[in-house]
């Protein structure tokens, strides 16, 4: 048995106990949770041995299982136990933040969930703790700018414009513009500036990373109210914006499965073909960061549509080539002399 799933299960147990004013019989849990009554048995004596305040009672020929009302009323509302301590876990997720104004504040929420718990919850945390991790990479170290951070957040929320430089990692060279931040978003491992840029006369992102001067101005702005940030980035297959564009894709039966599982895009279909591969299918905005996704399924994947990406993709793969023969070639060289 997964110990997810084991994990999922027991979470399930002590919302159901927490809504229940009565308790609940082992046979009623197990009806709930779909699983023989021997599972539950053995949940609830996991339960019980990790601190967690629950009891059993028989009550009209019946043992009913229930959860101390003490524990339940020290919750403020508007929260539950399960949903504080999904709150609390998520703390893992957010270590990707450390040395930023978002990291310094979920630290301090957390600590107020913290101290909100009863001593038998907490230590149920910590031994649930110990068997959840998450990873989160690639992702940059932000302590080294926070600054950046805090300012454009300042910015945003003040609705200010801001004067900036901004290094361009495709030209390699730095500009000066003026910005309005609409928002910020974290993308990928990577936080983005999304604002109107005074220079190109449109909405444009900005790596928070890549800004090496910053001025909050005495100007104001107001978000249009016809924006959407969904709108705005939901057709990119990435970061990158671009002509709208339609794609399709070949996979191979050895990964087909790997590109079913998740979604890739938005606007993405698959089809299914009898030999096992799939035809993958989207629109995207632009094609530079979907040629690169493609790259990286190697010899599995090929592009059927449109022409151009097909052509793109086999010149890198024809230079990658080439420059793996170099490489080989210099290496019997050294051997050979």
């Amino acid at each position: 048995m997964a110990r997810g799933d084991q994990l999922g299960r027991q979470w399930r147990i002590i919302q159901t106990l927490i809504s229940s004013r009565l308790g609940k019989s082992a046979g009623e849990l197990a009806e709930e949770l779909e699983c023989h009554p021997r599972t539950v048995y053995r949940d609830l004596a996991a339960l019980q041995t990790a601190g967690f305040p629950i009891y059993n009672e028989k009550a009209e020929e019946k043992h009913l299982w229930s959860l101390l009302d003490t524990v339940k009323h020290q919750i403020p509302i508007p929260f539950n136990l399960p949903e504080l301590m999904a709150l609390y876990f998520a703390g893992d997720m957010m270590k990707v933040f450390r040395g930023t104004v978002f990291y310094d504040s979920l630290e301090s929420l957390f600590h107020k969930v913290k101290t909100t718990l009863p001593p038998e919850s907490k230590k149920f945390i910590r031994n649930v703790e110990q068997t959840l991790h998450l990873g989160l990479k690639p992702y940059k170290q932000y302590s080294t700018f926070r600054e950046i951070i805090n300012r454009v957040n300042e910015a945003a929320l003040n609705r200010k414009s801001l004067d900036m430089v901004y290094y361009t990692m495709s030209r390699k060279k730095e500009s000066r513009r003026k910005v309005d931040p609409y928002k910020i978003w974290f993308f990928n491992g990577t936080f983005y500036l999304i604002g109107f840029c005074h220079v190109r006369g449109e909405v444009r992102i900005f790596a928070l990373d890549r800004i090496k001067m910053l001025h909050q101005t005495n100007e104001t702005f107001e978000i249009p109210e016809d924006f959407s940030l969904e709108d705005f980035i939901g057709p990119s297959f990435g970061v990158f914006q671009g002509e709208p564009v339609h794609i399709k894709v070949w996979f191979s039966p050895e990964v087909a499965g790997y590109v079913k599982e998740k979604v890739w895009h938005q606007s993405q279909k698959i089809h299914p073909q009898e030999d096992g591969s799939i035809l993958f299918e989207a629109d995207a905005a632009g094609t530079d960061e979907i040629k690169f996704w493609i790259m990286s399924w190697g010899s599995h994947a090929l592009v059927l549509e449109p022409e151009s990406l097909r052509d793109e993709t086999k010149t890198e793969a024809e230079l990658m080539a080439g420059r793996y023969a170099r490489e080989s070639e210099k290496e019997e060289e050294t051997l050979s002399a």
